[in-house]
């Protein structure tokens, strides 16, 4: 369906803004994807505190150009989507919410670059960036890890006590 002009220029102002305000940016091969299971997307992604945005791929690119970020962007093919973080600080967040979402949806998304940082990333690098844990699980990752030492001195001790008396 074609998109006027003035609906062009609403989208690509969008997009500029959420290329300029979010710190960490998702591009997202769909394909496949049956209305109720994007619903669910969407619905997964704004309980995490990620935004999903679907354009043109011409539009993403002319968005972009002109804009700060280092880098070649990543190849777009296929039908693309962009997550970015809307809510929150946890700046990992769009890639390992759609990364975490691609079994479920039987592989109908797939992560195909992004932005980190001001620098464009590629698929290998968008991957290994889901792959990170969410800050919360970091930290109490963190406490058992600082934890444990003290557990098993406790158990020692107790089973000392039990052979003492």
């Amino acid at each position: 369906m074609a998109i006027n002009k003035q609906k062009k220029t609403e989208i690509i102002e969008k997009l500029r803004s959420i290329f300029t305000k979010s710190p960490s940016i998702a591009f997202v091969r769909f394909s496949k994807l049956t209305v109720a299971n994007a619903q669910m997307l969407r619905r997964k992604l704004r309980e995490a505190g990620v935004g999903y945005f679907v354009a043109k791929k011409t539009l993403i690119r002319k968005s972009l150009e002109g804009g700060k970020v280092e880098g070649t962007l990543p190849s777009l093919e296929g039908e693309v989507a962009v997550a970015y973080l809307e809510a929150g600080d946890d700046i990992t967040a769009p890639a390992r919410e759609i990364f975490g979402l691609e079994k479920k949806l039987e592989k109908a998304t797939r992560l195909i670059g992004g932005i980190f940082e001001g620098k464009f990333i590629g698929q290998k690098d968008v991957l290994s960036l889901a792959s990170i844990p969410s800050r919360q699980t970091l930290l109490a990752q963190f406490t058992n890890l600082v934890n444990s030492p003290i557990q098993r001195f406790v158990v020692g001790l107790s089973e000392v006590a039990k052979t003492k008396k």
